[in-house]
């Protein structure tokens, strides 16, 4: 249950941003965030990372709605028994609900923080989950599924520990 909260605190956390950002920035504005690091944006992206699918709103909320129910279901039931694999795939979660929320309510997703010191993609706090937990979640599988979850080492602490 702590994973579904902590999905749902992060999912609210990013559409709190999104709302402020789509308050107070114009759109294609800017303002000074982190000097010399980054500055908060207004951009509306269509598509996925990097504007890949671009104006494929509906096929990406599909995709997004089919992957965060997986992972919904993973959660439930505790394909990972371990509290960092779960974790992993509630911060995947929070990023896929987070862009899923946009994509339906808005026809796209809102994307604000803009890296100054290169030139990168606008990005948002929902793809920070995905990046983050995504990656997360492929150094557990390679370097911890084997010795945690297939061998049982530390499952039932973990299931004591976190209910």
């Amino acid at each position: 249950m702590v994973y579904f909260i902590i999905a749902a605190a992060l999912v609210a956390a990013d559409q709190i941003v999104k709302a402020l950002v789509r308050a107070h920035i114009p759109l294609g504005g800017s303002i000074p965030f982190l000097p010399g690091v980054m500055d908060l944006a207004y951009v509306q992206n269509t598509g996925a990372a990097f504007s890949l699918f671009e104006g494929k709103t509906w096929i990406l909320a599909v995709i997004s709605l089919v992957i965060a129910v997986l992972l919904a279901i993973a959660l439930a039931k505790r394909l990972f028994k371990y509290p960092f694999g779960r974790f992993t795939l509630a911060l995947v979660l929070a990023g896929a609900v987070g862009n899923l929320i946009d994509r339906v309510a808005l026809g796209f997703v809102t994307d604000m923080f803009q890296t100054t010191f290169i030139h990168f993609a606008v990005f948002n706090v929902a793809d920070i989950c995905v990046v983050l937990g995504g990656i997360a979640l492929c150094v557990y599988v390679v370097f911890f599924f084997e010795k945690w979850e297939k061998r049982g080492k530390y499952a039932d602490d973990a299931h004591h520990a976190d209910s």
